[in-house]
């Protein structure tokens, strides 16, 4: 059961590299590392305000920049994606041990 979740691309400019690592090892916690400061995520709505929360809470509001893309939900949208290099995989459901 997909629990009503979406992907979610999210990309972020830190100005500081304490923060930018915060950040970073946050989302490694969410979502799949695409590239530097890129994550892919699927998400419920429970996990997004989470991450919400979490990243506003991390991040100077004046100084940092945090991009979160909703690309739909994960039972009906199939992601367009050219990648070059690398192959892109869209995240897959795993189990979460809490």
């Amino acid at each position: 059961m997909p629990m009503d979740e979406h992907i979610y691309i999210v990309a972020y400019d830190i100005a500081d590299q304490k923060r930018w690592r915060a950040v970073f090892k946050l989302m490694q916690g969410y979502g799949e590392w695409l590239q530097l400061s890129l994550f892919q995520c699927r998400l419920n709505r429970r996990r997004h305000a989470e991450l919400l929360v979490t990243v506003a809470e991390i991040i100077h509001h004046d100084h940092d920049h945090v991009l979160i893309m909703d690309v739909g939900p994960t039972e009906s949208v199939t992601p367009k994606v050219v990648s070059l290099g690398k192959t892109f995989k869209p995240v897959e459901r795993e189990p979460v041990i809490v």
